[in-house]
């Protein structure tokens, strides 16, 4: 099939048509926000057996929403101009190159992929290939943690001195569960560390140096992780990530003029500022009045809809990467969690190649 996708020329406004490759928890987590999007629409889904597609249409999609029982079907679609990969981790990679070798543009899950090599190669595809490929980090895209960035960069909240951030929950699943099996890519720093540290280098800058601790499973995953980092200027973080026990999602950045919270910072509707007096003390009489930090665009959904909106403004625009989420942000965070990875003794296996 030639290089050129459907609708591959940008048009201001014109409707995006979607498929979804695997049809699991996150997939239908993001078609749900995706029926939000203004001119995203789901065309197609693909499973590896008819079953789960019909049901995924039928639950998500619209009557003109096709079910594919191959991944090779879905690729092939005409109406398909970008192909959400939510297959395991794993298999990131085989069922991207599908996408770009059928002409399609690719919104991959994060992590992109299960190593830095192979994260390295999707990219070199999506170039060779000259379509758009952007890692599903949603976070990157979420307006509350823009307006964040934005004011921490503009100087309105002071200057960052710490960053905490936490995420975990007990995994209860066999062992063959794509959050507990090696072989698709299992453990918490990869499935949940990505969205702390992806933070802290969205807030505080690429990060100058990372140590780790954590606890392995029988199997050689990481079970519990926890990251300490320090970011350009002197600031730290502490990262945490887990399997086994239930986190507050919270995150916290400390400056020198008080302390932005995010209450649920893998889900935020807002952030507050709490300014500190000048020359006061850590409590509550050197508090000023909290402030709520929203974004300038609403959140579409619980946000997965802003990174579907992302994908369709870029490709509107001709674009082949996002700003939000450029190449070499998710490649730099994909060395960051290899290279914590190694240090507490987790590698992983490449991909086998496709038959």
């Amino acid at each position: 099939m030639s290089d050129d996708g459907p609708n591959d020329s940008p048009t201001a406004g014109r409707t995006i048509g979607w498929g979804v490759l695997a049809t699991g928890k996150i997939a239908r987590k993001v078609a749900t926000d995706l029926a939000l999007v203004p001119g995203a629409e789901l065309v197609a889904v693909g499973s590896r057996r008819p079953g789960p597609a019909q049901a995924f249409a039928a639950s998500y999609g619209s009557p003109a929403t096709r079910a594919h029982d191959s991944y090779e079907a879905l690729v092939a679609d005409p109406a398909v101009e970008v192909v959400y990969v939510a297959s395991p981790h794993a298999l990131h990679l085989e069922h991207a190159r599908l996408a770009f070798e059928a002409g399609k543009h690719v919104l991959c899950e994060k992590p992109l992929t299960v190593t830095v090599a192979e994260a390295e190669e999707m990219v070199a595809l999506a170039r060779q290939h000259d379509r758009f490929l952007m890692e599903a980090m949603w976070t990157a895209c979420h307006p509350v943690v823009r307006a964040v960035a934005d004011g921490l960069r503009a100087g309105r909240f002071g200057t960052p001195r710490h960053l905490h951030a936490e995420l975990g929950f007990v995994v209860d699943a066999p062992p063959e569960d794509r959050l507990l099996d090696p072989a698709l890519g299992a453990g918490a720093m990869l499935d949940m560390g990505i969205y702390p540290l992806t933070l802290a280098h969205l807030l505080l800058g690429e990060a100058e140096q990372l140590t780790a601790t954590a606890s392995l499973s029988a199997s050689g995953i990481d079970l519990d992780i926890a990251v300490a980092g320090r970011y350009p200027g002197g600031a730290l973080a502490t990262m945490n990530a887990s399997m086994t026990s239930w986190s507050s999602r919270a995150a916290s950045i400390a400056t020198d003029r008080g302390r932005l919270d995010l209450a649920d910072f893998h889900h935020p509707t807002r952030a507050t500022w709490t300014p500190y007096d000048a020359g006061g003390s850590n409590d509550a009489t050197s508090v000023a009045a909290q402030q709520d930090v929203v974004g300038v665009e609403p959140v579409i959904g619980v946000g997965y809809g802003n990174e579907v909106a992302e994908v369709g403004r870029c490709l509107r625009a001709g674009l082949r990467e996002s700003p939000l989420v450029p190449h070499a942000q998710t490649l730099t965070l994909m060395r960051q969690m290899e290279s914590v990875l190694a240090s507490v003794g987790v590698t992983y296996r490449p991909s086998p190649l496709p038959s």
